[in-house]
């Protein structure tokens, strides 16, 4: 994996999908209806491939972007141990790693593109 220099606007919605994770697996009943193994794996798998990308953008570091973000699934599974009506599960946390790698490596591949204006 490359390092990209990083791109600070990208911290927004990182931060947005890390509240939106502690904040959905903090409630006993997720919102919608309930999902089988297949799709709450799709569902944790596509929610960490949208993070590793984000904090691969961010940091411009894909490892440290797959280090952060396998470090806050890990701890969102430990975290939901604790809520009435939850479960951690290591089938999960492999799922939030492998969209993780996916992302992070996504992030570190991705061709800079001229852009307007200075990085914020």
């Amino acid at each position: 994996m490359s390092r990209r220099p990083p791109q600070r606007r990208w911290w927004l919605p990182a931060l947005a999908l890390l509240a939106a994770i502690w904040t959905l697996s903090s409630s006993a009943d997720t919102p919608g209806p309930p999902l089988a193994h297949p799709f709450d794996w799709l569902a944790h798998f596509v929610t960490y491939l949208a993070l590793g990308y984000c904090l691969g953008r961010a940091t411009g570091r894909p490892l440290t972007a797959l280090v952060l973000a396998a470090w806050w699934g890990a701890l969102d599974e430990v975290h939901q141990a604790f809520v009435p009506g939850r479960e951690a599960g290591l089938t999960d946390w492999l799922f939030d790693f492998l969209g993780a790698l996916i992302g992070a490596g996504v992030a570190g591949r991705r061709r800079s593109l001229p852009e307007e204006g200075p990085e914020a």
